[in-house]
């Protein structure tokens, strides 16, 4: 439920902070210029990355799906908080408020789809990696999978900003460069949270290596 929580709220504060660039100057190799909705959301991959290691594949697809419906619900709630009108006295009014959040509707479609593509390439490439590798290298299987659907993702994500108006094409190359490069640093300088996460929950439930948690037995 905590690893649920924690991809959810990743999930959605990414799509509700998107408008915000920023740059970042590597150590003087490179800048990178980035939405910070990118923040939150390696932290995604990380979690199911670690649901599919110690709950299996069927828990991961399921925390993915639960992803869309509080992507969707947020979507509803700020759509009904964009409809009522501010009063002459709100901090926040209604001109500030659509500024703000009126892309989103576009931003959630944007990352859904991306979202969805990413997500379950994700966790079908982490396992065929466990497969492949005899459920050793956990570095392996973390870092390729997400090495290639964070591209997709980033890919996927920029062309339908750029399709729908809300990023110009010719930022499109810059943007797609620095998104994927920065999740892949992401993703290697995550790697020791994954080792320690798995390491931590197969001991408390007593997993050998490799071997998945079986969450009928545990409630029986």
């Amino acid at each position: 439920m905590i690893l649920s929580a924690l991809f959810i709220a990743s999930l959605v504060v990414s799509n509700l902070i998107f408008q915000k660039f920023f740059h970042w100057d590597f150590f003087g190799l490179y800048t990178f210029e980035i939405s910070v909705g990118i923040l939150p959301y390696p932290v995604t991959f990380l979690i199911t990355d670690i649901i599919s290691e110690v709950y299996g594949k069927k828990k991961a697809n399921q925390v993915v799906t639960t992803g869309i419906f509080a992507s969707f619900f947020s979507l509803l709630i700020i759509y009904m908080s964009n409809a009522v009108p501010a009063t002459d006295w709100s901090p926040v009014n209604n001109h500030l408020f659509q500024k703000v959040f009126g892309a989103t509707a576009i931003a959630v479609f944007a990352s859904m789809v991306a979202y969805l593509l990413a997500q379950y390439i994700d966790i079908q490439l982490f396992h065929f990696w466990k497969r492949l590798t005899k459920g050793k290298h956990l570095w392996i299987r973390n870092n390729f999978s997400t090495f290639f659907s964070q591209f997709v993702d980033t890919f996927s994500v920029l062309f339908l900003l750029c399709s729908f108006g809300k990023i110009d094409w010719s930022l499109f190359n810059g943007l797609l460069l620095s998104g994927f490069l920065f999740k892949v640093l992401i993703a290697i300088l995550d790697t020791p949270f994954l080792y320690m996460a798995v390491y931590a929950l197969r001991s408390i439930f007593d997993l050998e290596p490799a071997e998945e948690l079986q969450l009928k037995e545990v409630l029986n």
